[in-house]
This record gives structure tokens, C-alpha cells and sequence, in this order.
């Protein structure tokens, strides 16, 4: 009896061949397994007993970074062999939209690195079919080694034994390298010069950061920025450098327990840590703080933590090093660095020596970023060890190509039944990033042999990703399609979730989007009913004195509620803030000047945060971000009232009771509760009013712990059934797969 099977998912490059082929033997079957460009084909023969336990054999044992998304099995004729094989792979069939992402050091290869007598002794490209570079290498599929970046690197004896030996972990390991024929480390100056190879530049790297210096390290997706988290002269001297006043930096630490001296991760931020993509988790820190210097992240009761990813951040921590920061290789919102060339000329003024290798970086990958809420990891910037796993499913003939928003940018592509997003991207200020834009798309559809039959952007007309996308699709005769933002948000969290039809109603509740009423949205209820989304609530809306403005300064954003909704308490709470200045504001305020009106919760979290004393934002959600710190340090004791009337939340109640509050004195603490608690009572009136039994979550306010909590536990307790993001980010991160998703179900995709 012979069974052919067609396995999909993520099945190549994690050792998906071996395992089947030893599963195989074990179970005395002859055939074989080989890598087709759209899955990996299993052709099995023996008696039934013996097919049926090697079957459950693959869903039961696989791989560390294995996942099966199908599994088709036929029968098929028997043929005169002996042996299981792994045969050459397919390089006519059509390209899977599956690839494994970058995956962090297994405790196996962890071994080696720290055993004296064994050949991988303190190497810092140590990897196996478990662990190590993936996406970051790869120029092509089937995921072969003779298309990624270690082609240059022939294999030694030794290794290419252990490559060819079935009963191998490294069996099939497309990076597998070793000293003898791997890459090599190098230390340089900021000039592009030689200073030291192997261990020698090792060493001195170490010897630079608990000096107090910079150093720029190239990573798994591109360069890093180092240096000690317990030196506030060293984290002040980065933050000038690289232009980030106040946005925190993410902490490495060598192990786990270092983190619990500095912070407090529950269970589940451990297990996130210590996972396979090994992101930074926010988790709460200490009260004491521990040692880590005040400057890592100021006014934020969270570290970004994360554990070493590679060899070579596990052996920076062998010389005794305590934390140290670990951030994006780049200056303000610029692109990550990937080579060399571009460290010594964008990095130069920022890092003292540079920490590099000779394995190129095939695409930049930024370090992921996740938060465990209500027992879910959810990703805030999906980057290094997520993308470009897929996510939801779409009809299988559709292609699309989704340009996303202008803020945390990225891209989708919709292709044989998948939604593809690619990694982050960043914001589109910059022509160096709006040009990654472009080189990922072309990335994209060459790595999976695309060809998008429709294209998707958001409906503001001056966000970079729109113009982009209106040029890319003019140059190639496609037709292009607009997404309002808050649409795509709502339809992130469907397409994350399986949704395919039914009623559903979106809260999508972020800073700022294009309406289609012209005014600025992001406080909005949406019916979404036979594939078309009604707006049926939302915020009442309040003016934002010098628009763009008001997102760096939440005074603005305090001054325009109050001027719609208590104006004889403007001089009272914000005179002396803005001095001979508010006379000439009102003015422009009561002309229109210069002040789109917007439903938006999250320039209300600013207004609020002006209020209560938060000055100017140097990074998006910083004053949101401090509020929720505030609210987080009290117990609710009630909720302002923000009544529904008609189909708007009524803010007049709010901003009375609060400055009422403001008047007798009562803590920031509470207020900032309070506020929070009269966001959550508002949605589940909104809830209860349309009656829809499906709700579903979208936007970045919903990044706010307290927020998503809340609500998710009052509409479930009243029988709601909540959808939430976790896989894609809340953030404009998940537009373009919201975008994506929309837009393959339209006939022309």
C-alpha cells in the first residue's frame, strides 16, 4: 500500500525532511519526502497499521519550527523499492507562500557553544535545522542552501557530514557552518578599518561596552546598537546620537533570571522570552528598578526585555557583562543598516567600534516586539522571528498586493490562499525607507513568483504608501483599490480570525485616519454586513488646534476639547501653558483655521494627558503610553460618564466630571482610571445598542492593556463574542493585511 501525501505550511527549513525521513524508517516504510517549490511532497509504502502510526507520527512529533497547515493524502500505485529517501527538490512547480522566519538558538546548539571540547566551541554562527538564520539569508525558493547568502561558504568535511547523515540534527541544515568554513567575526573602527578577527574582536567589542561605549553589532536582519543598560552616561550619550530623546530602548539580558532582577514577567512573558522567535516583551519592571539606569526608559513602569537571539549576543554576556541596550541600527526613523558600508557611513557618528561578519544580510529584519494580554502574545511590530510566516487565508486565485499606512509601515501579499505581510518597515518620512517600501515589494513578488492582480492603498491621498501605490500600479495597468483606515484595521482582526461571513461589529479606535465624511476618525463603531463596513457610531467629535500639531503637543489636542466643550475653563486649565499664545489659538480655533475636527480616542488620550500636565510627545502614543502607567498604578472606583446619544459618545459629561476632579485636587492616578474605565462602559453601551453578537477589535489604541482587558472582559461577560489581535499588530502595522484581505474579495483579485 502506498500513500502520497502533500504537506503545507511551514515545512522547509526547519527539518521537515529529515524528520520524516527518520519518522520513516522507524516505522520500516520505503518511499520518499523532497521539497516542491509549493510544499513538501511524502510518498510512504508499507502495510495500513504502519501508515496510519507514521501519519499520526507527523502531527504529534514535529520539529521545533515546524507547522502544518494541510495535509492532502491520496493513494497511490505501489513501486519495487527498499530504501526512504530524500530525493532533489521540484523547481517547476509553483512558489509556497511559506517560509520559515529567523529562529533564536536552541538549547542543543547552546550546548556546543559553551562545551570546550566540542568543535563549535564559543562559534558565533552556530546553528541547526532548529535554530538560526532563515528569512534574513534566503534569495530564493525551494529554501536550498545554493540560494541563500551561505552559497560563498563551501562546506568542510565535517560539516558536509553532518549536512548528508539522515540521523544528523544539522541533517539538511541549509546554514550549517562551523570555524573552519563559516563566517568569520571582525572587529572595525567607525572609519571601515581592520582592527581584529574571531575572538580577538570579540573581546574588544566586550571591552568597549563595559567601557561605556557604542557598539554597532550586525545581527541576524542587520545592525544593532549596544551599550550597558546599567550606565546612564552610556544610554544618555546613545539617545543623543541617535536622536531619540525619550522612547524606551529594549534591554538583553543573558538569561532569564537577570531578567527577574529587573523586572517582574509573569509566566507567559517567560515563555514569550524564551520562545523560538525570541522577541522583546514588554513586562513590568521592578518597583525598585533594579540597576538599570533610569534613561532606558523614562516615566514607564515597563522594559522592553529580551533574551540573546544568536550565538553571538549569547557570547557578548561570557565576559561577565551585565544588561546591556540593544536597539535598531539606524538613526531616528531611518531603514536598519545591513552592510557595512552602510554602518560606517550612517553609523559612524553613533558607534564607537563596529562588531560585524562576513555572511550578507539578504533583507533588513528589525527586532519583534510583542505583549502578553489576557494570556495571548500579541505582536506590536512584527519583524525577526515572525515574518513572513502567513497568516488567514483568502480565496485561493486571488493576488493582491496591499501598500499598508504611512506610520509602521508594511506591506501584504495575498497569493495562493495566503496573506503574506511582510516584515516591519518603518514610517515612510524618509525617501531611504519609502525606498525599502519599493524594494520589498519587489522582493516579495520575486521570492514567491507573484504577479497582483489588484493593488490596495489607504484613501488618504498624501500618505507616502498611497502615492507609492498609485505608481506602481499606473506602471503596471493595474487597478487600484482604496481602503478607508479604519475599515482595514477592523478587517485585520477578521482576517486574522478565520472570519469568512456573518455580522460583525468593528471598534477601531486609533490616532488618527482619513474619514470618509473628510473629518479625522479614530474613536469609530463599524456594522460590517455582506462585505460592506457602515459607520454606526463613534466619538463626538473635537477640533485639533495646528492639526499635524496636536500629535506632538497634548496641550493642542486639551485645547481643542475644551473649546468645544468647555471653553470658559480654557484659561482657568491651560493659560499659563500657553501664554501670550492662547489669545491668537482661540482665534484661529473660532475661524476653522487650521483645525480638522476628529472623533479620535487617541487624540483624546492626549487631551487628557494635556490636562494632566504631559508636555511634548517626541514618539507616537507617548502620552497614551503614560496615562495607561498611571491608571495601571490604582484600582478602578468608577467611570466618568460618556452617555451614547444618537450615534455619538457624548464627551461633554467626561470633560466636566474630570475637570471637576482636576479642581478638588484628586490624583492623577485616578483620573487617568476613571478615564479609562468611561472608554470601556462607552463600548459596551455601543455594543448593546447595535446587538451584534460579533465583535471584533482594531486599531492601536487597543495596544493599551488596560483597555483591551476591560472590554474584552465586560463584552464577554455579557455574551459578546470578542476578536482581538494578537498574530498581526493592533497598530497601523496590521493595515496593509487588513487591506489585503478586503480586497481579495473582489472579483477583479
Amino acid at each position: 500500500m502506498r500513500l502520497a501525501l502533500v504537506v503545507r505550511g511551514t515545512v522547509q527549513g526547519v527539518g521537515f525532511r529529515p524528520f520524516v525521513s527518520r519518522t520513516a524508517r522507524a516505522h520500516a516504510l520505503s518511499g520518499f519526502v523532497r521539497n516542491d517549490r509549493d510544499a513538501v511532497r511524502i510518498e510512504v509504502q508499507g502495510d495500513e497499521a504502519r501508515l496510519q502510526a507514521f501519519t499520526e507520527a507527523l502531527l504529534r512529533d514535529l520539529p521545533r519550527a515546524a507547522e502544518i497547515r494541510s495535509m492532502n493524502r491520496t493513494l497511490v500505485d505501489d513501486r519495487a523499492e527498499d530504501v526512504f529517501s530524500i530525493t532533489a527538490s521540484d523547481l517547476n512547480a509553483a512558489v509556497s507562500p511559506v517560509l520559515p522566519a529567523d529562529l533564536a538558538l536552541c538549547d542543543a546548539c547552546r550546548r556546543e557553544v559553551r562545551d570546550p571540547g566540542d568543535r563549535r566551541y564559543r562559534y558565533p554562527f552556530t546553528n541547526c535545522v532548529g535554530c538560526g538564520p532563515r528569512f534574513s539569508i534566503c534569495e530564493g525558493l525551494p529554501y536550498d542552501r545554493a540560494r541563500t547568502s551561505m552559497r560563498s561558504f563551501p562546506m568542510c568535511g565535517d560539516c558536509e557530514r553532518e549536512y548528508l547523515d539522515v540521523l544528523d540534527r544539522r541533517y539538511h541544515a541549509e546554514p550549517i557552518a562551523c570555524p573552519a568554513c563559516g563566517p568569520a567575526l571582525m572587529l572595525k573602527n567607525t572609519a571601515g578599518e581592520l582592527v581584529a578577527i574571531g575572538e580577538p574582536g570579540l573581546h574588544a567589542a566586550t571591552t568597549a561596552l563595559r567601557e561605556g561605549r557604542i557598539v554597532a553589532l550586525r545581527g541576524l536582519g542587520g545592525f544593532q546598537l549596544l551599550c550597558s543598560a546599567t550606565d546612564d552616561r552610556a544610554v544618555s550619550r546613545l539617545r543623543a546620537r541617535k536622536r531619540r530623546p525619550h522612547k524606551p530602548f529594549a534591554v538583553l539580558f543573558p538569561n532569564a533570571g537577570k531578567v527577574a532582577e529587573h523586572a517582574e514577567p509573569t509566566d507567559a512573558e517567560l515563555a514569550a522570552l524564551r520562545s523560538k522567535e525570541a522577541p522583546i516583551v514588554l513586562v513590568a519592571r521592578r518597583r525598585d528598578g533594579g540597576n538599570l539606569a533610569e534613561s532606558v526608559a523614562p516615566e514607564s513602569p515597563f522594559v522592553g526585555a529580551m533574551l540573546p537571539p544568536t550565538p553571538l549576543h549569547e557570547l557578548l554576556f561570557e565576559d561577565g557583562l551585565g544588561p546591556l541596550i540593544c536597539t535598531s541600527g539606524n538613526v531616528s526613523e531611518e531603514p536598519i543598516c545591513t552592510t557595512d558600508e552602510q554602518a560606517i557611513e550612517r553609523l559612524g557618528g553613533v558607534a564607537d567600534v563596529v562588531l560585524t561578519h562576513d555572511r550578507a544580510v539578504v533583507r533588513p529584519l528589525d527586532d519583534s516586539l510583542v505583549r502578553v494580554a489576557r494570556g495571548k502574545t500579541r505582536v506590536l511590530r512584527r519583524a525577526r522571528g515572525y515574518a513572513p510566516r502567513a497568516v488567514g487565508e483568502i480565496r485561493h486565485g486571488a493576488s493582491v498586493l496591499a501598500f499598508g499606512a504611512h506610520l509602521k509601515n508594511t506591506v501584504t501579499l495575498g497569493h495562493r490562499g495566503a496573506l503574506i505581510p511582510s516584515q516591519h518597515l518603518g514610517d515612510l518620512d524618509s525617501p531611504s525607507t519609502r525606498a525599502l517600501v519599493s524594494a520589498t515589494v519587489d522582493d516579495l513578488l520575486t521570492f514567491f513568483d507573484a504577479e497582483p492582480r489588484i493593488v490596495v492603498c489607504d484613501r488618504h491621498p498624501d500618505y507616502a504608501s498611497t502615492l507609492l501605490a498609485e505608481k506602481f500600479a499606473s506602471e503596471r495597468g493595474l487597478p487600484l483599490m482604496r481602503v478607508q483606515h479604519h475599515h482595514a484595521h477592523v478587517a485585520a482582526t477578521l482576517a486574522e480570525h478565520g472570519f469568512v461571513d456573518g455580522d460583525v461589529l468593528g471598534l477601531a479606535w486609533d490616532g488618527a485616519g482619513l474619514g470618509d465624511d473628510g473629518t479625522v476618525w479614530g474613536g469609530e463603531a463599524l456594522s460590517f454586513h455582506a462585505g460592506v463596513f457602515t459607520r454606526v457610531a463613534h466619538l463626538e467629535t473635537f477640533p485639533l488646534p495646528g492639526a499635524e500639531a496636536a500629535f506632538r503637543e497634548p496641550a493642542l489636542s486639551a485645547l481643542g476639547l475644551l473649546f468645544a466643550h468647555a471653553p470658559e475653563r480654557i484659561e482657568e486649565r491651560l493659560g499659563a501653558r500657553f501664554g501670550a499664545t492662547l489669545g491668537p489659538r482661540l482665534r484661529a480655533l473660532a475661524a476653522n483655521v487650521n483645525a480638522p475636527r476628529c472623533s479620535s480616542v487617541g487624540r483624546l488620550f492626549d487631551a487628557v494627558a494635556g490636562l494632566l500636565g504631559a508636555s511634548t510627545a517626541t514618539f507616537e502614543g507617548q502620552a497614551a503610553m503614560g496615562l495607561e502607567a498611571l491608571a495601571r498604578s490604582v484600582e478602578p472606583d468608577g467611570a466618568y460618564r460618556l452617555p451614547l446619544r444618537g450615534t455619538a459618545g457624548a464627551l461633554g459629561p467626561l470633560v466636566h466630571a474630570l475637570l471637576e476632579d482636576l479642581r478638588r485636587g484628586t490624583e492623577a492616578a485616578r483620573i487617568a482610571r476613571r478615564f479609562h474605565e468611561s472608554l470601556i462602559s462607552f463600548a459596551l453601551d455601543v455594543a448593546e445598542h447595535v446587538g451584534c453578537e460579533h465583535v471584533a477589535l482594531g486599531g492601536g489604541c487597543f495596544q493599551n492593556e488596560l483597555l483591551l482587558q476591560g472590554l474584552t472582559s465586560r463584552l464577554s461577560a455579557k455574551g459578546f463574542s470578542v476578536a482581538t489581535p494578537a498574530a498581526i499588530p493592533a497598530n497601523d502595522g496590521g493595515i496593509s493585511t487588513g487591506q489585503a484581505w478586503l480586497a481579495a474579495r473582489d472579483p477583479r483579485a
